[in-house]
């Protein structure tokens, strides 16, 4: 038999045993041959069939009772009729695009003969169904966290050296990188490390352009994130980004946990490197008295993100991340999607959910804007998938987009948020990002996430410092070869474990590594490097 799964759609849980293979009710009980295991159909709407393993030209598929006209591999897309040119095409019961040449049933739909051009409209794919609501019985409902003075929680504990400017980037490297290479944080077992937040920014561009506020924004935001103790910033001393303006600007003044000062004031590059040292010895005893206290899981601040997708992420670990966050916002607490490139496609689904005509105008406002930016740039929407998402079966950006944006569940989306602005409701919210995962998490990580779900079908193997970041696998042999990547296998919801039980493991697990329990990109040092403000407008 065919795997019996539920898939967790954007409206409803659509039984998957009872629709496979046009299991239509009008088909049901005309004789047709009992369903084949190699492929998924997700809607009765649907044109194609995912292929759950690589199937031969020539292999007869039960069911659909269709013979492949070529070879197909793993997780793309099979045809399940005849398709004219310009017709359109649809998976999860949405259009993913239209034919570009005709295309008769048993084909592989790819690039080659499915694009966007041609689509028009988007009225017809509206989301059908009641909502489901979780099943929080015998989950966790609080972690033990750092409580902080500004009424936030941090799921970690540590102290920041950030660069005002790319000129003093190596000297804050160079002070995190004692920490890194010594024993000197063994005798403060409540501070979680010193890192550094370097970037190539902060001159060159001019003082009050969107630019230059949203740099500003980033780099405050991280340094105000609920998993920082304490932040040293420094600066060259002759930039534009002074961090005397910043502080003042966010109303911030320095004390014990917040100070700056600039390399040329200190003496050239050795002299700040002590000076520097000095400052974070002194500030190490006050963060290490903040210890973990148990607190609510309404304080959690879920960063949802996917990267290295593939055809499996949008049936396997998106959804079931988004029974998760579902979860999470049924208890009080808070999810964050972003990348706004890749909802692009999907946007009517969330803005149908969204809790006023406001809120919905504001995210359709923030697809405007990235229609705009990408003309201006010489790009269009549709680049995105990328190489790896398209070996993995993915085609079009609205395929992706209807994938991603499971990873949102099924909750109404409350509020919508510029980069880096800090996130003030309870719920699920979106936060404007690009779709590339250093940018999109450091967007994130301003705007207050206290930790991360990171989904990823080819195998992503970042990591993003100062939130623990949980990688979740969309299928079983990209885990077995990169388990040591990998925190969670959602892969096995194909085979026929149900989406709200991985989805509820991934909460318990978000939980525990709240709690202090170390994620497989912790363990492998990752997150030093990934933080990648947003570069936008000239640099003169």
């Amino acid at each position: 038999m065919a795997p019996s799964i539920k898939f967790y759609g954007q409206a409803k849980f659509i039984d998957i045993k009872k629709i496979l293979h046009y299991a239509y009710k009008k088909l049901l009980g005309t004789g047709m041959s009992a369903p084949d295991p190699k492929i998924l159909i997700l809607s009765e709407n649907d044109d194609v069939a995912i292929v759950l393993c690589d199937i031969a030209a020539g292999t007869f598929l039960p069911g659909p009772d269709i013979t492949t006209r070529s070879s197909i591999p793993s997780g793309h897309k099979l045809s399940l009729k005849s398709l004219k040119s310009g017709d359109v095409v649809r998976k999860y019961g949405q259009i993913i695009g239209c034919a570009v040449s005709d295309i008769g049933p048993g084909e592989h739909i790819h690039n080659h003969n499915i694009s966007l051009a041609g689509v028009s409209g988007r009225a017809e794919t509206s989301a059908s169904g009641s909502r489901v609501l979780p099943d929080t019985a015998g989950l966790p409902l609080d972690f033990m966290g750092y409580r902080r003075t500004t009424g936030l929680t941090g799921t970690r504990n540590y102290i920041a050296v950030l660069s005002t400017v790319n000129c003093s980037a190596t000297v804050c490297r160079k002070v995190a990188d004692h920490y890194h290479h010594s024993t000197a944080l063994d005798a403060y077992p409540n501070v979680d490390g010193v890192i550094a937040f370097t970037h190539g920014l902060g001159c060159g561009n001019k003082t009050g352009s969107h630019g230059f506020d949203v740099l500003q924004r980033t780099l405050m935001g991280c340094a105000s994130n609920p998993n920082i103790g304490a932040v040293l910033m420094i600066g060259l001393g002759c930039e534009t980004n002074q961090a005397q303006f910043m502080l003042e600007r966010y109303g911030l003044s320095e004390d014990d946990r917040l100070q700056s000062f600039s390399i040329q004031d200190a003496g050239g590059t050795g002299a700040a490197i002590r000076s520097a040292i000095e400052r974070v010895e002194a500030m190490l005893p006050l963060v290490n008295s903040t210890q973990r206290t148990r607190v609510p899981v309404s304080e959690l601040r879920l960063a949802l993100q996917c990267g290295g997708s593939d055809a499996y992420s949008g049936i396997t670990a998106n959804p079931a991340l988004g029974y998760a966050s579902d979860i999470l916002v049924a208890l009080g607490g808070t999810a964050i999607l972003s990348e706004t490139p890749e909802i692009y496609g999907a946007e009517h689904l969330l803005a149908q959910r969204a809790v006023s005509a406001e809120v919905a105008g504001k995210l359709l406002a923030r697809i405007a804007w990235w229609k705009d930016y990408t003309a201006k740039n010489g790009a269009d929407m549709d680049n995105n998938p990328s190489f790896g998402n398209k070996l993995g079966g993915l085609t079009t950006i609205y395929e992706k987009s209807l994938g991603a944006v499971a990873k949102a569940g099924q909750s109404p989306l409350i509020e919508v948020y510029e980069f880096g602005v800090p996130v003030r409701e309870r719920g699920l919210v979106f936060v404007d990002t690009p779709g590339y995962d250093p940018v999109t998490s450091t967007g994130q990580i301003a705007s207050g996430a206290n930790i991360m779900c990171f989904t990823t079908g080819r195998g992503s193997v970042s990591g993003f410092k100062p939130v623990p970041t949980l990688k979740l696998a969309s299928n079983t042999p990209m885990y077995e070869r990169m388990q040591e990547d990998m925190d969670i296998n959602c892969g096995t919801v194909v085979t026929g474990e149900s989406i709200e039980t991985v989805g509820r493991t991934i909460f318990t697990r978000i939980v525990e590594t709240a709690s202090g329990l170390r994620t497989a990109s912790e363990t492998n040092g990752y997150g030093d490097e990934e933080f990648v403000p947003w570069q936008l407008e000239a640099v003169l």
